[in-house]
């Protein structure tokens, strides 16, 4: 199956989310190429940043997924076709 490579900017404002969120992360981690986090303090959140790579239906899915989270925002961007 063909895959694409992808930035999912993911932006957490409520830190009952983080659990969630690491727990649906795991379970993408065989796509997952790696994952930079930063707590930003003095605005009360946390921006992450996952480089994957895997399938596009996947990718949509994780994002979505993500989305649904209570707290939670992300966006992706997708590498050139």
């Amino acid at each position: 199956m063909e895959t694409r490579v992808a930035l999912i900017g993911i932006m957490v404002e409520k830190s009952e989310a983080v659990e969630m969120l690491n727990s649906l992360l795991s379970q993408y981690k065989e796509f997952i190429i790696g994952r930079m986090g930063i707590p930003y303090q003095k605005k009360g959140i946390s921006l992450i940043s996952i480089a994957i790579d895997a399938p596009a239906d996947e990718i949509s899915a994780l994002s979505g997924k993500i989305g649904r989270l209570a707290g939670v925002s992300a966006k992706v961007i997708y590498q050139k076709a």
